[in-house]
């Protein structure tokens, strides 16, 4: 495939290794081809890298340079197969920075950014590359390509064009200036953001301060403290293992006034690590990159290729569910007012107290808050339940490696195989946080699958998430939202190791698509069948009892108008500042006030990220894409449809078509013709309406 980083920034000092002690620059030599990662050391990377752009630049040339007439082979199938080495140090590379990253690992990224940018447009950039895919692109239908080929050819001569082949000549040196800068501050966001998360700790001394907490969050807030040398001290910081339990359990108002900011200002407080000025530049810099492109706007830019393609299409769902949501959010703090009024607690509802109060109402209203759910969920149950579902739909199996290659020490490696013993992947799971991680869940890989000569080489899969931590004897017990995340997570597993197309290109698919596979696992979640399995209590071995899954089903719509008002609000202040132009000056904290105030978002609520911390579109790829979780919930509720209408939910005829029609799929075809094949129709509302309680 060919490998174009100029999206992702990473940071060092000029290193010197040879090729021979190089583990990049060989076979590895280890089970499954993983990467070695004990043996690859800091040293290693921007050697490897600089090779590898090398390498693939020679590619290239011996493709221009070729005299015979281009050919879907001599063209396209050589540019795909180019970039080899340079694959290979970018997915152990670019992986560890987010998931173990080191000062070093930055400062390696921080050389070796500007040189992939300008590594990628010295390819997209070329005219006589760029012609001879043109020349196939225009004789596409002569061509006798089967569906995967022509669409290779199609998505490579829309690589080209999005990647600045016909920006005029005089302004392609612009362009270039625009993609490094881009490259180096989503570098810089990232970075800051690690920082401020790893620097905010809000410690407690006096265990009065502790009231109301349980005592799960007591030990692990104690266990966090000792290990940073402060014994006899509880300590939480901005993981949401540590933050959220705080919130929602703590009696002592001003701590959680404190903690919340902390969290809410994240990287907006006026010192070496405020984003603000980042954000400003990337808007203005992706808008003024998407107008040399020919589009008026950077949302117009990214929608181009993703099934909304329009921005219009986007605000037209956001806006269909803010107005109930919104509703219903005011109807939710209108009662948490009451409750507070009740309580004589003489103020006025605000945002640190939003969690705290939903709880007590919850609670109240059906005997049930988290804490009745959390000892029923230890994370090693929820990891045989959501192997357990994969097998029933699938027919796939797990087997744990103790002898495979780590990257780091906790990390845990399975073996993916097939009903019929085919080897389908390598899949690992890092579960819990540390100052190396950054914060939240993905899903990204080591190597993707495709296929060689028609033999599939398998995909090594990794799932990253930051759940509650194990303390003295007790398991990590996992609430339901981390439950959610890990089968969320595993859906985006499960999509990769399945992928049965020949080429990595193909295997890839629209940002508002690829939610998909991952939250119609949710739905399984939270099924009575999946939770009789896997849910048992720690202690006792005893399943969880039908009593709290009735509670948890008749308390499934709680809380929604507030769930789905930050994350619309999230969604639409990403689709706000990428439809600006290429000639609007943004001011980051004005724009995001502005961005709010016109859609009426009360004063209790924030959006879920605020733009200083709002990782998704500044440093992870979703720029005027965050929209896409929503846009895929109307997808994933209609599809879990389809399998309840069956009254099996996990009918084996639908999950068949599921994984042929979608899983194994990738991006061969158009998402949506896709999802009709699956399901029959195109999806609608509805389920999505019905499953947040909004309609």
């Amino acid at each position: 495939m060919i490998v174009l980083f100029a999206g992702l920034a990473l940071t060092s000092c000029k290193q010197n290794t040879s090729s021979n002690d190089n583990p990049f620059f060989s076979e590895y030599n280890t089970p499954f081809g993983i990467p070695p990662f004990e043996k690859i050391e800091n040293k290693h990377y921007l050697p490897a890298f600089e090779e590898g752009m090398k390498q693939q630049a020679d590619a290239v040339k011996a493709i221009v340079d070729n005299k015979e007439a281009p050919t879907f082979a001599n063209t396209i199938e050589a540019l795909e197969n180019s970039g080899d080495l340079l694959t290979r140090v970018g997915s152990v590379f670019f992986n560890l920075t987010e998931a173990n990253t080191n000062d070093s690992l930055q400062s390696i990224a921080e050389v070796v950014s500007p040189k992939l940018s300008k590594h990628s447009d010295d390819i997209n950039l070329n005219q006589k590359l760029f012609a001879k895919v043109k020349t196939l692109y225009d004789q596409r239908d002569g061509l006798g390509l089967n569906d995967e080929q022509m669409r290779l050819l199609d998505k490579t001569y829309k690589r080209f064009v999005r990647g600045g082949a016909n920006v005029a000549a005089d302004k392609q040196e612009r362009f270039r200036k625009v993609n490094e800068d881009l490259s180096t501050l989503g570098l810089a966001f990232g970075k800051n953001q690690l920082a401020e998360n790893n620097a905010f700790k809000l410690v407690i001394e006096n265990e009065a301060d502790l009231k109301g907490l349980p005592e799960s969050i007591i030990v692990a807030a104690a266990s966090d403290a000792k290990a940073q040398q402060m014994e006899g001290k509880w300590l939480f910081t901005m993981d949401k293992s540590s933050w959220i339990p705080f919130l929602t359990y703590s009696e002592n108002r001003p701590l959680r006034e404190k903690l919340y900011k902390g969290w809410m200002n994240r990287a907006n407080n006026n010192n070496e690590n405020d984003n603000k000025e980042v954000v400003a530049k990337m808007v203005t810099l992706r808008a003024e990159r998407a107008s040399l492109l020919g589009f008026p706007t950077h949302a117009d830019f990214i929608l181009d290729v993703n099934m909304a393609k329009k921005p219009a299409a986007v605000y037209n769902l956001l806006n269909q569910l803010w107005t109930p949501a919104l509703a219903k959010a005011k109807v939710e703090a209108a009662d948490m007012q009451k409750m507070i009024d009740a309580e004589g607690g003489n103020f006025k509802l605000a945002s640190w107290d939003w969690w705290y109060y939903a709880e007590k109402i919850r609670k109240q209203r059906f005997d049930l808050d988290e804490e009745m759910l959390r000892p029923y969920f230890p994370l090693d149950k929820v990891i045989e339940g959501v192997f357990y579902t994969a097998k029933k739909l699938y027919g796939l199996t797990f087997t744990e490696r103790t002898d495979l290659p780590k990257y780091q020490e906790d990390v845990h490696a399975y073996e993916v195989k097939d009903g019929d013993g085919t080897l389908m992947g390598i899949l690992y799971m890092d579960y819990h946080p540390r100052a190396s991680k950054r914060g939240g869940a993905w899903c990204t890989s080591f190597r993707e699958a495709k296929k060689v000569n028609g033999e599939r080489i398998i995909p090594i899969t990794s799932i990253v998430c930051n759940f509650s931590k194990p303390t003295g004897d007790t398991p990590a017990l996992l609430n339901f939202d981390e439950v959610s995340t890990l089968f969320h997570e595993f859906g985006h597993g499960l999509h990769g190791l399945l992928n049965q197309c020949t080429y990595e290109t193909t295997g890839g698919v629209p940002r508002d698509f690829v939610e998909l596979p991952s939250q119609i696992m949710e739905h399984w979640a939270a099924e009575p069948e999946v939770l009789q399995f896997f849910a048992h209590h720690y202690k006792t071995g005893e399943v969880i009892p039908q009593a709290l899954i009735t509670k948890m089903e008749k308390s499934g719509t709680f809380n929604q108008g507030f769930t789905t008002v930050e994350f619309i609000a999230a969604a639409i202040l990403d689709m706000d500042y990428h439809t600006i132009d290429a000639n609007t000056t943004v001011e980051t904290a004005s724009f995001e006030k502005a961005s709010m105030d016109k859609i009426g978002l009360i004063a209790e609520i924030i959006p879920r990220y605020r733009s200083t911390y709002f990782s998704h579109i500044f440093d992870g790829g979703y720029s005027a894409g965050y929209y896409g979780y929503l846009w895929a919930e109307v997808l994933d509720a209609d599809a879990f449809e389809a399998f309840k209408e069956t009254g099996d939910i996990f009918n084996p005829e639908k999950a068949k078509a599921f994984r042929t029609e979608i899983l194994e799929k990738g991006g061969i075809y158009e998402a949506m013709d896709m999802y009709k094949k699956f399901r029959g129709h195109e999806p609608t509302i509805d389920a999505l309406l019905k499953n947040r309680g909004l309609k």
